[in-house]
């Protein structure tokens, strides 16, 4: 008997399912305009993201702050662009 292969690529590179609800932490500098940076970011990648659902979390000594934004991600590409415009920003320290 043989086997047929049905996974795509993109499937054997990921265990998610898509679509999912998909956390991200941004960690950076506690600045006034990060917050917004990071959602434009974010929007240009998810169009659908509720800017209401971000939550913030400002480190002990008040430099750093991280913001968790979870989107409805749809496939593995959408998630790579997005971690890669992230991090490309010069106000973004970490992503995770």
């Amino acid at each position: 008997m043989t086997k047929i292969i049905t996974d795509t690529v993109e499937e054997r590179e990921t265990l998610l399912e898509f679509p999912c609800d998909f956390p991200l932490k941004i960690v950076g500098e506690a600045q006034v305009e990060f917050m917004q940076v990071v959602q434009d970011i974010v929007m240009r990648h998810a169009p659908d993201f509720n800017q209401d659902t971000i939550t913030q979390k400002v480190s002990s000594g008040g430099k750093y702050v991280s913001l968790t934004c979870t989107i409805n991600a749809t496939t593995k590409p959408q998630l790579d662009d997005l971690y890669r415009e992230l991090s490309a920003h010069p106000m973004v320290r970490m992503v995770l």
